[in-house]
């Protein structure tokens, strides 16, 4: 963003264009006791002070760490055409097609977008994205509760934790029961799924693979659910899908995630990208809009925003939801990566990562100290039971340029000693071989 600075005198004009006599009126319909009752202390900097002061925060990152951290975002190789073909401007200053018939070219990539879902997930509808894995899952919790008139939601305990977050917050004022199926070595306990779910219950939330890494008995858990009415929502990755059985397949009935590993950047965090899918019978249940391929009277080819179920568009009321939109340019990114990998290229990239997961898993295994926490299949994660806490671990690999894993300690109190290892096809085999050492030198 361009630096743009206001003198006095600019101020002066913005305020006598909006009526009022000075900054403190702006804020007079705020409360004093919600203002914040202190100065902000922000220096004050010309552009070029202000700049080198930027660049020495941004400096403070690492960005050149080789990254074994996974948890629903990963570091994946994204091959030059990708950034050449969004940055075009049809595609950057774009945020939504709001007028329709003049955003083609946003609704093709949007529609191809879609596509490329139902194709990974086996779904007959997806919609055109949300603001990350996280809200998508809340936003299909919150379908399920109204299609089958039901105030109960299950959520594996193996469910990412920042999803199960956000779940938590989204159904926090809606009167809706929310219970968490804790884990059995390191997946959901069926035992105790059985004796939780029941006609009350509006749907069961499943991570494949979890947040550990490992496979869920996915086929079986849809069964449970379907036998007393609820819905089956599978939160899954999206590369890992290249090696698995489609969730269509096991039964879903929704299915959501993030599509960050699809060709977006780490960018320390965001922006992300949310993925729906769902049973045609679903279709006006979506959340955002769907675009769809048509054709006018001329008979050419067109695309049209077909569904759009926020309030927005239709009567408040009757929106399935407030707060959801798609992230059109990260759509676009994740449709123009597909595109160019290619069903080969997915695949080869999933196992890649899977092959590299299980070298790694080999050279940790083998130095004293270090077991699986859990026994069970996996892909491209897994889980380290770690001689000393794993944010310890952590921190010194750090200081050596690795970044190691994810501290499963952070959301699992009594898992302090949890280290989760990621892989992609990035990570060298030298990259690999110093994470080993490294690991040995802190036990």
């Amino acid at each position: 963003m361009a630096y743009i600075s206001n003198t006095d005198a600019d101020r002066k004009v913005m305020l006598d264009k909006i009526g009022v006599e000075n900054l403190e009126d702006i804020f007079s319909s705020i409360p004093r006791k919600l203002r914040l009752n202190r100065s902000l202390d922000i220096p004050a900097l010309s552009e070029m002070e202000l700049l080198t002061e930027i660049e020495q925060l941004a400096n403070r990152n690492q960005s050149d760490l080789a990254c074994f951290a996974g948890g629903g975002v990963y570091d994946h190789f994204i091959p030059a055409a990708v950034g050449a073909v969004i940055s075009r401007p049809e595609f950057v200053t774009a945020y939504t097609p709001y007028q329709a018939e003049v955003s083609q070219g946003t609704l093709q990539v949007i529609y191809e977008f879609q596509t490329h879902i139902c194709r990974l997930t086996g779904m007959d509808v997806a919609n055109a994205s949300m603001y990350d894995g996280a809200t998508a899952a809340a936003e299909a919790v919150v379908i399920s509760t109204g299609v089958t008139r039901r105030n109960k939601v299950v959520v594996s305990e193996t469910v990412n934790p920042l999803y199960r977050e956000v779940v938590q917050t989204y159904l926090s004022s809606r009167g809706v029961e929310l219970v968490s199926v804790p884990m059995k070595d390191g997946v959901t306990d069926l035992d105790r799924l059985r004796d939780i779910v029941d006609d009350k219950t509006a749907c069961v939330l499943l991570g494949q693979p979890n947040f550990f890494g490992l496979l869920e008995e996915a086929d079986q858990i849809s069964e449970l659910t379907h036998d007393v009415g609820g819905k089956m929502i599978m939160a899954v990755d999206p590369i890992a899908q290249m090696l698995l059985r489609t969730p269509a397949k096991a039964g879903a009935d929704i299915v959501v995630g993030e599509g960050q590993p699809l060709g977006i950047p780490l960018s320390f965090g965001g922006p992300l990208l949310g993925f729906f899918a769902a049973r045609k019978k679903l279709i006006r249940n979506l959340p955002g809009r769907i675009v769809a391929r048509t054709k006018d009277i001329d008979g050419k080819t067109g695309f049209v925003l077909t569904l759009q179920t926020r309030e927005q568009h239709i009567r408040r009321q009757k929106a399935t939801s407030n707060i959801c939109t798609n992230q059109a340019l990260c759509a676009a990114t994740a449709a123009v990566y597909v595109s160019l990998m290619g069903k080969t290229g997915l695949k080869k990239v999933a196992l890649l990562s899977a092959e590299k997961a299980q070298k790694t898993a080999d050279e940790i295994f083998a130095l004293e100290g270090y077991k699986p926490y859990f026994k069970g299949p996996f892909l491209r994660e897994f889980a380290v039971r770690t001689p000393r806490p794993a944010s310890e671990i952590i921190s010194a690999l750090t200081e050596r340029g690795l970044l190691a894993g994810a501290d499963a300690g952070r959301w699992y109190s009594s898992m302090k000693d949890c280290l989760i290892v990621a892989l992609t096809e990035k990570r060298t085999d030298a990259e690999i071989s110093a994470l080993a050492k490294g690991l040995s030198e802190l036990r």
